[in-house]
């Protein structure tokens, strides 16, 4: 329903959240919707170079401690691509991986058609007994083996950072330039971690799903990277009796990443150890991952190409900043009083 932006934004990005002080003045961090004031400056040439250099600043802050913490090199000067949430199959992050495989084995054929590097990090708990969503995370982690093994000559990288928990996301969401939010339609019930990195001006790509339809309305669909089928058109799919084999026979890229995962070439030390996963995309996918991974690959492609246009890049991040007042906690708060809870505000004391 909504974040507070004390936490989200004042406390978790110093450096941003000062530039906007300098920029409208004092008191936005209890009124959230004077970032709107924030619009003006999106084609100021100053206040777009310091809006630049603090998210740098950051990415090289969260470089540094993933160097410290998990022996990593991160070049901060690549697209911080990020998915971090909950490990869930609704949640796609099989998804993303399946991507990374797909550009990487463009890279390796072509190096120049990385159109610009790319680090893409993950973090994510699973529940305990959630087999397929650990099997997800080995992938993932058996993929930056591979990746990260090439990252001089192909520009990508992967991490999966251990131990996801806020005060990791207070690292990571000031530094994203990219903000994975890509749940299969209709799937999503109250996400709010999409309103977080939009706050901190990292441009979103996902779904029509959950509070990604509100932000898309609101900033613009010139600052949205939108892919993928609607809650009506999943549900149509399912109905016809899709499955992920009839893709996987028709599109050349599909079947390139899926043969490649069966082979166990991301598990040299057990070949069949991903087949479980290969087998249920083609029996089944119920989230519809084959199915939405065209429109996917194409939405990256475009998110590629706008960080290649700085000038384009940074007005969207700004614009993403500058209409997030909506998302406030103290909205939420004041709208439950009024229309739930049938209260009335009381002032409070501040400390002395």
């Amino acid at each position: 329903n909504g974040v507070t932006p004390r936490r989200w934004l004042l406390a978790c990005n110093p450096r941003l959240a000062s530039l906007i002080t300098e920029a409208i003045g004092e008191g936005w961090a209890k009124d959230l919707d004077r970032l709107q004031q924030l619009e003006k400056f999106a084609d100021d040439a100053s206040f777009v170079a310091k809006f630049k250099d603090a998210k740098q600043a950051n990415k090289v802050d969260l470089a540094n401690h993933l160097r410290d913490v998990m022996w990593t090199s991160l070049d901060a000067g690549a697209i911080f691509d990020v998915q971090v949430k909950r490990l869930h199959e609704y949640k796609r992050q099989l998804l993303n991986a399946l991507h990374i495989i797909h550009l990487w084995t463009k890279a390796r054929q072509d190096p120049k058609s990385i159109i610009h590097p790319r680090a893409f990090l993950f973090g994510a708990k699973a529940a305990p007994g959630y087999r397929t969503a650990k099997m997800i995370i080995r992938l993932i982690t058996g993929i930056g083996e591979v990746v990260n093994s090439e990252a001089e000559q192909t520009g990508l990288r992967v991490s999966f950072i251990p131990n996801y928990r806020v005060s990791l996301a207070e690292r990571i969401i000031p530094a994203a330039d990219v903000s994975e939010q890509i749940s299969t339609a209709g799937m999503e019930a109250s996400g709010t971690g999409n309103m977080k990195f939009a706050m901190n001006g990292a441009l979103t790509i996902g779904t029509l799903d959950g509070a990604n339809i509100e932000i898309r309305d609101l900033v613009g669909a010139e600052n949205f990277f939108l892919f993928g089928q609607t809650t009506e058109e999943v549900a149509k799919t399912k109905a016809s009796g899709y499955r992920g084999r009839q893709i996987y026979e028709t599109n050349p890229a599909v079947k390139e990443v899926l043969d490649l995962l069966s082979s166990g070439f991301f598990s040299p030390e057990d070949r069949t150890l991903f087949r479980p996963l290969v087998d249920s995309l083609l029996n089944e996918d119920p989230y519809l991952v084959l199915a939405d991974f065209d429109g996917y690959v194409k939405a990256q492609e475009d998110v590629a190409r706008k960080y290649n246009d700085p000038k384009a890049w940074w007005r969207s991040a700004i614009i993403n900043v500058a209409r997030m007042g909506f998302f406030s906690s103290d909205r939420t708060i004041r709208e439950y009083a009024k229309d739930i809870w049938g209260i009335e505000s009381v002032p409070a004391a501040a400390d002395e």
